[in-house]
């Protein structure tokens, strides 16, 4: 049977091939006598019963009125060896309920902060987390139907490519926290060509992924489906890569701020610590590590194949990337950017008034 790491269906691409346990151990016996295959299958058998783990071999016998002499033994696996089980383990509903239901509620209490406070460029995080949360929800469907190759697409898809909204969110709220404090300069670019350019290059990861993670998990040939899993891979990594440079752009920010702009890192010091612009900048800080864990944890693990060990531990899979993004979209519940950050008209105003204020106290001395 050959092997293909670029799909998780790769042990499905040789037709000609039977699973183990698809077929009955007595063909293979057809040619000998019946009493001497009966006695070589139940000494065997007497042996295996004390010597076998019983969750590993299950065997059972049935009658036949035709061939009264004959039995009929089944071979039962676990699903890590089940060649048409793409997640190599049953999914737990548990875990999945659990997990299904933090995000739906992240998710309708994100949506509850945009309506109270207001932070729209926030709403792709929002969306993200539906959509991360239906992803979740049909591993539902993957525990009663672990062999099932369309709800395995639809749940890796949306599972892998919604972090790509909140990674969005990311990028738009660097932009609009710098020009909040007006300390543009201290950007490595603009705000503006920020946003522009790292939306632009999650959309082009997002689309990478897409298409690479349609091809690796659909297809049914072999040097299509690994080629697949490649473009996906180069996807992921350019996304890590991409976020890795922002997150470094963020810290330089933060950091200059604070050297050069100090009364203005203070500006808030007056205020309760969760009304301070740095509690939402620390909030940042925590959500840009969540989902770098997650970027590195995907990467490595398609760089193992579908079959590797991380790809095939529902553990690994919890704690390495549900974990980790929600812990990056729940963490600003506490610290809404809405609650920071007014919009930009109001922003403007408020620095129109400061501004004629200074000039008539300057106008005054």
């Amino acid at each position: 049977m050959s092997s293909n790491p670029g799909s998780p269906f790769a042990s499905q691409q040789n037709k000609s091939a039977e699973p183990l346990g698809r077929h009955s151990p007595s063909s293979t016996l057809s040619g000998s006598p019946p009493s001497a295959a009966n006695t070589i299958l139940s000494t065997s058998l007497h042996s295996l019963s004390h010597e076998a783990s019983p969750h590993i071999l299950k065997l059972k016998s049935e009658s036949d009125t035709d061939k009264p002499r004959n039995d009929v033994f089944t071979l039962t696996i676990y699903p890590r060896d089940d060649p048409y089980n793409p997640l190599r383990y049953i999914a737990s509903n548990t875990l999945t309920a659990i997990a299904f239901s933090l995000l739906v509620f992240v998710a309708i209490a994100q949506s509850l902060s945009i309506w109270k406070w207001g932070g729209k460029f926030m709403l792709s995080m929002t969306i993200g987390a539906y959509t991360f949360a239906f992803g979740i929800g049909t591993r539902f469907g993957l525990h009663s139907h672990p062999e099932s190759k369309g709800i395995y697409i639809v749940e890796y898809l949306f599972v892998v490519l919604s972090p790509c909204a909140f990674i969005a969110a990311e990028y738009v709220l660097l932009g609009r926290l710098a020009r909040y404090l007006r300390c543009d300069k201290y950007l490595l670019v603009t705000p503006r060509r920020i946003t522009i350019t790292f939306i632009s290059s999650d959309i082009t990861t997002f689309l990478i992924q897409a298409i690479g993670g349609a091809m690796s998990i659909s297809a049914n040939d072999a040097p299509l489906a690994l080629a697949g899993s490649r473009v996906f891979l180069t996807g992921l990594a350019l996304q890590l890569f991409s976020f890795l440079i922002f997150t470094c752009i963020f810290v330089l920010f933060l950091y200059r701020v604070r050297k050069y702009q100090y009364e203005i890192y203070l500006k808030d010091q007056a205020l309760v610590w969760y009304k301070d612009w740095r509690a939402l900048a620390g909030t940042m800080i925590v959500s840009c590590i969540g989902i770098l864990i997650r970027s590195v944890y995907r990467t490595i693990e398609l760089s193992e194949g579908f079959q590797g060990r991380l790809a095939t531990s529902e553990p690994f899979f919890y704690g390495l990337d549900t974990l980790p993004l929600f812990l990056a979209i729940a963490v600003y519940l506490p610290f809404w950017p809405g609650r920071f950050i007014p919009p930009f008209t109001n922003a403007a105003k408020i620095e129109n008034e400061e501004e004629v204020k200074r000039s008539q106290a300057s106008t005054v001395d």
